[in-house]
């Protein structure tokens, strides 16, 4: 299951990627927000993102806020997340084959100029995981910190 949410800055990228994901016939949850509001706060949207994908190692999340930065120190305060800020194809097929990530963040403010996040979604998606030794090393090593 795919869990995406935003906060106001990455409203209308979400929803453009909620229409993405349903004519890709991918399975998505959306956590919100459900209507526009200019005062909402990003850290509760990570926080639901960030629990629903800790429920089931399959899951996985997407968050977009302005810049991403926000979204993606969020998330990364929950042991066993491993968020990813990806600006391209290249960093969200990194982030899934050497690191593992769960959660892709993305910012609406560079990704939502044009339809890149659409390939950036599709490449994090499919990307599977290497599980070489130095990967799954270094995930340890990253786990244990905290």
């Amino acid at each position: 299951m795919i869990y995406i949410a935003s906060d106001h800055a990455g409203f209308e990228l979400k929803n453009k990627i909620t229409k993405f994901l349903d004519e890709a016939q991918k399975e998505y949850e959306d956590l919100g927000p459900h209507t526009f509001d200019p005062a909402d706060d990003y850290p509760n949207f990570a926080k639901l993102v960030a629990e629903r994908v800790l429920q089931n190692n399959s899951n996985t999340g997407v968050l977009i806020c302005d810049t991403g930065i926000g979204m993606d120190i969020t998330a990364n305060k929950f042991k066993g997340i491993r968020a990813a800020l990806c600006h391209d194809t290249f960093q969200a097929m990194r982030a899934k084959m050497h690191n593992d990530a769960n959660i892709l963040v993305m910012a609406a403010e560079y990704e939502g100029k044009s339809d890149i996040y659409k390939d950036i979604i599709t490449t994090f998606l499919n990307t599977p995981f290497s599980d070489e030794e130095r990967h799954t090393r270094r995930i340890k090593e990253i786990d244990n910190i905290c």
